[in-house]
């Protein structure tokens, strides 16, 4: 039995094999699984787009295919860039650039509405067509500058009060313990074994 995870991250594949190592399905990439599909993500949230790849993949492989769409929301920006994460301010535009503007762009913000989280939507299609989203947020707040080398994408921003340092430098095992993909990762995983 396959289960096809529809994205080309390897970050992100490494965090759902040690979720899923014992769930008693090969995991695959979407490269690995042979898919090839260039999909639109037009939803309007995180779990519309979850949902689109979800099923876009499901229809070529007739696979359990699972899926994610996550994203930092950002209080004092209209929770920008929200959907946009990835393409805020253009796809190839480095992650040190993106993070500098959003730290520039919140300068003058106090402490107290520096409010942030990041967001993540898992999306399941089982082989039989029904489907479920689950999603998971991580509550924190935007630093002054960026710190950390553990993480991709807007983790060296994303201060996190509790630990008193960013998500860039926490290990990769107190991240996924707590992180927006592995909490919405772990939901999914139980009412997977509670529907299959």
């Amino acid at each position: 039995m396959k289960l096809i995870f529809a994205t080309g991250n390897e970050n992100k594949m490494r965090e759902i094999r040690q979720i899923f190592g014992d769930f008693g399905f090969e995991i695959q990439s979407m490269k690995e699984a042979g898919v090839d599909l260039d999909i639109v993500e037009d939803g309007t949230s995180f779990q519309e787009n979850a949902l689109i790849k979800a099923r876009a993949v499901h229809e070529a492989t007739g696979a359990l295919v699972l899926a994610d769409d996550s994203g930092l929301e950002i209080d004092a920006l209209g929770r920008e860039p929200g959907i946009y994460s990835a393409r805020y301010m253009g796809e190839d535009t480095s992650y040190d650039i993106k993070n500098a503007n959003l730290i520039d762009r919140v300068k003058d913000v106090p402490e107290d509405r520096r409010g942030a989280r990041f967001v993540c939507a898992v999306a399941a299609v089982l082989p039989d067509g029904r489907s479920l989203v689950q999603t998971g947020i991580m509550e924190g707040r935007v630093a002054y500058e960026t710190a950390g080398e553990n993480g991709f994408g807007y983790d060296p921003l994303f201060f996190l009060p509790q630990y008193g340092k960013t998500s860039a430098e926490l290990s990769p095992e107190e991240k996924n313990a707590i992180s927006h993909r592995g909490q919405a990762l772990r939901m999914m995983k139980i009412a997977l074994e509670a529907m299959l």
